[in-house]
């Protein structure tokens, strides 16, 4: 697992700052924050299914 880990390290600083241009940059924020939301939304939803049903009952 710590193998899996080290290979997944990313430096996002330094991909920013050698970064082509603008667009490379706007693409790596979203891609290093995007799964983060969607993780929260998906964890909002379960949450709020749930309390519905209890409320339902």
């Amino acid at each position: 697992m710590t193998l899996f880990s080290l290979i997944q390290q990313i430096n996002i600083t330094d991909k920013v700052k050698h970064a082509p241009d603008a667009s490379y940059q706007i693409g790596i924020v979203i891609g290093t924050f995007l799964p983060f939301v969607i993780l929260v939304g998906i964890a909002y939803w379960m949450y709020y299914r749930a309390k519905n049903r209890n409320d339902n009952e």
